[in-house]
């Protein structure tokens, strides 16, 4: 299996400085990776939105040892908050948040994520959008569940994300399908153990398709992130199931996978959103980009060889 590895080698920092400097690198990253400033990333949102895409944006990073980096985070992210304002772009771009770049590693901090990503989520509601919590690893979900809960209370519409291949996520799906609440469901892509998440892709996938009709069946709003052209005909149909609206629920993909698919769903009505990710600190989500999907990593290995 690839993916353990890849993810492994996205912790190493001699990985990190061998893929940075590999020649074909750059061509690779700008596939998945939109730019390294807002500037760069404005003409891509307002692109989306002339094909009646929407996107969540994300600004990459999340090696943050610091407290003064957690407090950097934020305030790009405050200053994505400005550019779409000043553009009137607020409500066709949400913003994902990792809170691992808003301090939760750190010493007191579940604390400091919350109090670095408060202002994040009142800027992007005083503009009329919203705040997804993105998930990451299983030993930090508590804290971010609690964070979600924590912002509900007076930003109702912050929404977070939940993962098939956790034994945990079905529980949590039935908790959070409540009205008003958005819900993300992928798959999920960091190295987890056998003790704690499915291992083999069938049964991740099979819970997948359990997780969604939770979502489906329930008040909440769900968004279906997936590239899978089964799991997207799996869920349209447990939405016409629910008695769901194409306005009801959403569909998420990446930036520079499948664009063809995510203007196709949003001709046929349904809400199609666009995960873009920029900033200059790319490499460990490029690399769970390659580790998600092995035919991305043979498309980086021939940019190596064709470029050295």
């Amino acid at each position: 299996m690839l993916g353990p590895v890849i993810l492994a080698a996205s912790r190493s920092d001699k990985m990190r400085r061998f893929v940075s400097a590999a020649p074909g690198t750059k061509q690779v990253v700008d596939r998945f990776i939109a730019g390294e400033t807002v500037e760069q990333v404005v003409p891509i949102v307002e692109d989306a939105a002339d094909k009646g895409l929407e996107v969540t944006l994300d600004v990459v990073g999340e090696d943050i040892t610091t407290p003064a980096q957690a407090e950097a985070a934020r305030d790009a992210y405050l200053e994505l908050v400005e550019r779409l304002k000043d553009l009137g772009l607020g409500t066709r771009a949400e913003m994902s948040v990792k809170l691992s770049m808003f301090g939760q590693a750190l010493e007191g901090g579940h604390e400091l994520a919350l109090a670095n990503v408060r202002p994040v989520v009142e800027a992007a509601a005083a503009i009329g959008t919203t705040v997804t919590l993105d998930a990451e690893d299983h030993t930090t979900l508590d804290s971010m569940f609690a964070i979600h809960e924590e912002l509900r209370k007076d930003f109702p519409e912050t929404g977070c994300v939940i993962q098939s291949y956790l034994f945990r996520t079905e529980d949590d799906a039935r908790r959070l399908a409540a009205a008003g609440s958005r819900v993300r469901i992928v798959k999920g892509a960091y190295k987890e153990p056998a003790s704690v998440a499915y291992q083999d892709k069938a049964e991740i996938d099979k819970a997948y398709v359990r997780i969604t009709r939770i979502l489906m069946e329930g008040e909440g709003y769900p968004m279906i992130g997936s590239h899978d052209p089964r799991l997207i005909a799996i869920a349209q149909e447990l939405g016409r199931q629910a008695g769901r609206k194409l306005d009801e629920y959403e569909f998420q993909m990446l930036y520079g996978i499948r664009s063809d698919e995510h203007v196709r769903l949003a001709a046929e009505g349904h809400r199609m959103r666009v995960y873009t990710a920029y900033g200059t600190d790319w490499y460990g989500y490029f690399m769970r980009r390659l580790a998600e999907k092995p035919a991305n990593l043979l498309f980086f290995g021939r940019s190596i060889l064709t470029k050295g």
